[in-house]
């Protein structure tokens, strides 16, 4: 006999494990924004974190969540403080003074 491998290695987590990742997903993102003047590195260990249990459960972030830190440095990002906000036609531009790089993200003017 042979050991044969599931069809489906990677299967859905269960719901209970989900709910509750998604409560510490949310923790970790109040901690990151409550801790960002004292020392922006526990902010950005906590988004690491945060990414870490969203991948491992498979929880998709909010997408409040999503534009709290940057897509390619990883850094949490506070309006004002390390990154620039800027609204140019229909799109809402995020820049990361840490990686110089940018985000653009559309939206619908009401």
């Amino acid at each position: 006999m042979t050991n044969r491998r599931s069809k489906h290695p990677h299967k859905k987590k269960s719901e209970e494990f989900q709910l509750i990742a998604k409560e510490r997903i949310k923790k970790l993102f109040e901690q990151g924004v409550e801790m960002f003047n004292t020392d922006s590195r526990f902010s950005d260990r906590y988004i690491e974190l945060a990414r870490k249990i969203a991948m491992k459960y498979k929880v998709k972030l909010t997408s409040a969540q999503k534009r709290m830190f940057c897509k390619h440095c990883y850094s949490f990002l506070m309006p004002g403080k390390n990154c620039i906000v800027r609204l140019t036609g229909k799109t809402i531009t995020y820049s990361c003074k840490k990686c110089k790089k940018f985000t653009r993200i559309g939206y619908k003017s009401k």
